[in-house]
């Protein structure tokens, strides 16, 4: 017999963000890796900006490119689980986002420096997650007021 205990507790909607983003990285990292949506992709080399592929046509990507989407989306999926979870994931996942967004504008596409690869849609890709991501984890993440940690 069942009791109402015994039911998962449903996801807050912090969860649902962080689950769902964790979803879109992993469709990313696996459309990354399909000819036709990736064009270039026989120009794909595993890391560097002599890359040729680009998702859609428009985001330069790389096999590591790829492998990182597929982690984060991987990360986003185990960390949902709880509200913490979900929380850290967006913050911090936001201010990674946000630092590859400084370093894609500070070192030059064409730099061996440049070994995700990243082009000038990347970088404003990374810039708006990092904003978006941290956005969702500060509105959701708050609680309600009256609500306090004891």
């Amino acid at each position: 017999m069942t009791t109402p205990t015994d039911r998962p507790t449903a996801r807050t909607p912090l969860q649902q963000a962080a689950l769902l983003a964790g979803v879109v990285f992993l469709l990313v990292g696996v459309l990354g890796f399909v000819p036709g949506i990736t064009t270039g992709y026989g120009s794909m080399e595993f890391a560097g900006h002599d890359s040729g592929a680009e998702l859609l046509g428009l985001f330069q990507v790389s096999v590591l490119h790829n492998l990182v989407h597929l982690a984060y989306g991987l990360a986003g999926l185990v960390l949902a689980r709880t509200a913490a979870g979900a929380y850290s994931y967006l913050l911090a996942g936001g201010a990674v986002y946000l630092v590859l967004w400084v370093y894609g504008l500070s070192v030059g596409h064409d730099s061996g420096a440049n070994f995700v690869p990243l082009n000038s849609a990347d970088d404003w890709l990374h810039f708006a997650l990092g904003v978006g991501m941290i956005a969702l984890a500060l509105v959701l993440g708050r609680r309600p007021a009256g609500r306090h940690a004891r």
